[in-house]
C-alpha cells in the first residue's frame, strides 16, 4: 500500500514547469531514492511528496488522504508523521545539540519534560552524539552536524522520512557511515524513506527502488540492478557520469 502518492502532478515556478504530469507511489516500508542531473527538479519532487509544495495541477496523498482537502488541523496531524532532513541541516545555532533535538518534541508532541529529555538523549545516543549533547552546532564537524540533523528529524518518530542529499559535502567514508546510520535506524523504526542524492554509490547502498528526474519527467527505473540495465540513454549517461549523450552539463 502506498504511504505517499502523486497523481498527475505538475509543478511550476511562475511560468517555468519543473515537473509535468507526474504520477509516483512510494510504498510503506520501502527506501525510495531520487537521482538525476542538477537543476532538474529532485528537491522540488521531494518537497511536493512531503507536502511542503502544492502542485499547480494534480493531487498529493499521504496515507490515502489528499492534503489539499484537509483542514489546517487535519493537515498538521498528517504531517506529524513526516520527518525531513534538509541539505543544510537547518539546525538552530543558538541551541545545544540536546536542545536542537528536544525542540520539535516541545513544539509538536504531548510528552512531559522528563519524557522529552529521555527521548532527546536516546536519539543523541542512536547517532553517537551523547558526549556532544551540550555543544553547539558550530562546534561540530560536518559529519556530526549531519548526524544531529538526523536525530532531530527522527525524534518525533515519524513513519515517513525525507532526506535531501544527506551526504552532501561529506567525504566518502563519512558518507557511507551516515547512510549506514540512516538504514539501521530505518530498520529499527520500520519507517519509509525518500532520499534525494547525487552520489550513485550511496543511491545503490540505500535504494529498494530508484527514480530519475530529468526533462520534467520522473523515470521509475526499479532496483539498483534494474537501474544499471535501464535502456533510457539519459539514465545510462547519468549513472555512468559520461560526457557523451543526450544530457548537457549546466553552464
Amino acid at each position: 500500500m502506498p504511504i505517499v502518492r502523486l497523481q498527475d502532478v505538475t509543478v511550476a515556478y511562475q511560468d517555468a514547469v519543473v515537473l509535468q504530469n507526474i504520477s509516483v507511489e512510494v510504498q510503506k516500508g520501502e527506501s525510495f531514492v531520487v537521482i538525476g542531473p542538477s537543476g532538474q527538479g529532485k528537491t522540488t519532487l521531494l518537497k511536493t511528496l512531503c507536502g511542503l509544495l502544492n502542485p499547480e495541477v494534480g493531487k498529493v496523498f499521504i496515507e490515502q488522504r489528499e492534503l489539499v482537502t484537509l483542514s489546517t488541523k487535519e493537515r498538521r496531524e498528517v504531517l506529524k508523521k513526516v520527518g525531513i532532513l534538509f541539505q543544510k541541516n537547518a539546525l538552530f545555532d543558538s541551541l545545544t545539540c540536546f536542545e536542537n533535538v528536544a525542540f520539535p518534541l516541545r513544539e509538536a508532541s504531548e510528552l512531559t519534560d522528563a519524557e522529552i529529555r529521555q527521548r532527546a538523549h536516546q536519539y543523541l545516543e542512536f547517532v553517537g552524539l551523547t558526549q556532544a549533547s551540550s555543544l553547539y552546532p558550530d562546534e561540530l564537524s560536518g559529519g556530526m552536524q549531519k548526524r544531529l540533523g538526523i536525530a532531530r528529524a527522527l525524534a518525533l518518530e515519524p513513519e515517513l522520512i525525507f532526506y535531501d542529499d544527506p551526504t552532501a559535502g561529506l567525504d566518502p567514508i563519512t558518507s557511507r557511515k551516515i547512510v549506514d546510520l540512516i538504514m539501521s535506524l530505518q530498520k529499527k523504526r520500520n519507517s519509509t524513506l525518500v532520499t534525494v542524492t547525487n552520489d550513485m554509490n550511496r543511491a545503490y547502498q540505500m535504494a529498494d527502488r530508484i527514480a530519475v528526474v530529468v526533462d520534467r519527467e520522473v523515470i521509475l527505473t526499479g532496483s539498483p540492478l534494474q537501474t544499471q540495465n535501464f535502456r533510457d540513454l539519459r539514465v545510462q549517461q547519468f549513472i555512468r557520469g559520461s560526457l557523451e549523450g543526450p544530457l548537457t552539463a549546466p553552464q
